[in-house]
């Protein structure tokens, strides 16, 4: 999907099956507790960024949870692709959801400053070491209460269960070759702590969630 040259229609395939992926594998289930425990104790609506937002569904979802629980966040996300972009807008359009989406290279162009939660959720493993640790540390000197990172976890069983994931629930050639190759691309736990404390990110918490994902969290001190 990093390929500048994938063609439209097989684009949008598959960031609509990653989308059902995601579904699967519960990323908004992994991102919301810490944002909902931050929401409850803010007496305005939380500004909330997902970056490498894609097919933009985890905002989306977050949009539709927050209005469940009768919490207030305000959504945006960005994305290098102004296809994904595109495509992350019409979704909102058509569930009727209040979100904003704009372009952004990550790793050429500054993150907006001014948002509560900066999240990035199975962005992390398509980065080396060096553009992992810009990239978080750019994400701490933006937000200005939380950085949420979600992401696989490198070992045997995440690599079986993307291979029974992406064969079971997406006929996309595109993401059941991605699928494999970012696991294989991904971090350990112990690898993720160390590219955290390389970007000065000091004392995060880090949890391990079903399928082989971890959780970043890391508070900006008052």
């Amino acid at each position: 999907m990093d390929d500048p040259t994938l063609e439209t229609r097989r684009h949008d395939q598959a960031l609509e099956e990653l989308t059902r992926l995601n579904a699967f594998s519960g990323s908004v289930r992994i991102l919301w507790p810490p944002m909902q425990a931050l929401a409850c104790h803010a007496t305005t609506p939380l500004r909330v960024l997902d970056v490498a937002t894609g097919a933009g569904d985890v905002p989306l979802r977050l949009w539709s949870r927050a209005r469940r629980a009768g919490v207030a966040l305000q959504l945006e996300g960005c994305d290098r692709s102004p296809m994904a972009v595109a495509h992350a807008q019409a979704r909102a359009r058509r569930a009727g959801a209040d979100l904003r989406f704009f372009v952004l290279d990550l790793l050429h162009e500054e993150i907006p400053r001014g948002y509560d939660v900066i999240c990035c959720s199975l962005f992390l493993h398509h980065l080396g070491e060096e553009e992992a640790v810009r990239l978080l540390r750019a994400m701490a000197q933006a937000a200005t209460r939380l950085v949420l990172v979600h992401d696989l976890v490198r070992s045997v069983p995440g690599w079986l269960w993307a291979y029974l994931g992406t064969r079971v629930l997406t006929c996309s050639d595109v993401v059941r070759t991605d699928g494999l190759l970012s696991v294989r691309a991904a971090y350990t736990v112990e690898e993720i702590r160390a590219l955290a404390r390389a970007a000065g990110l000091s004392q995060v918490s880090m949890t391990r969630h079903w399928p082989s994902r971890f959780l970043l969290v890391w508070r900006v001190a008052p």
